[in-house]
């Protein structure tokens, strides 16, 4: 049975019960796509947008906002082709007075609203994050 039977093909949850290394292995083993990003050095919304925006391969013109992630997250990944999944993590994502938690329930917001998208189009999009 896969470690992603239980998770649905388009969800953003808790990493709890998973590891980002099984969650990798996974990922090759059905050919998806893995993204990785530790945002344990990160205080604030600018600083986990620059780590993400770094780890996920972003262009240079990244906006470091919410909308350009979104815009990274569905318009450019589409325009690479055919894709088979995604395997998101984004580990230790601050809880501080700098990123408070209305900045992280956007931020996730927006990996849900990537997640929709990619669902309209059959493609499995599954992201698992952690705080501090």
């Amino acid at each position: 049975m896969s470690l992603l039977s239980t998770v649905s093909p388009n969800a953003v949850q808790s990493i709890r019960a998973f590891r980002s290394l099984d969650l990798q292995a996974e990922a090759t083993a059905t050919g998806q796509h893995f993204l990785y990003a530790n945002c344990g050095d990160t205080k604030n919304k600018l600083e986990v947008l620059a780590c993400i925006a770094d780890a996920f391969g972003f262009p240079q013109h990244f906006g470091h906002n919410f909308d350009a992630l979104y815009d990274c997250l569905t318009d450019l990944v589409h325009k690479a082709g055919q894709q088979n999944g995604f395997v998101i993590v984004v580990e230790h994502l601050p809880n501080t007075e700098d990123f408070d938690k209305e900045q992280r329930e956007t931020l996730l917001d927006v990996f849900r609203d990537a997640s929709d998208y990619w669902m309209k189009k059959k493609v499995a999009f599954r992201v698992f994050y952690s705080f501090e």
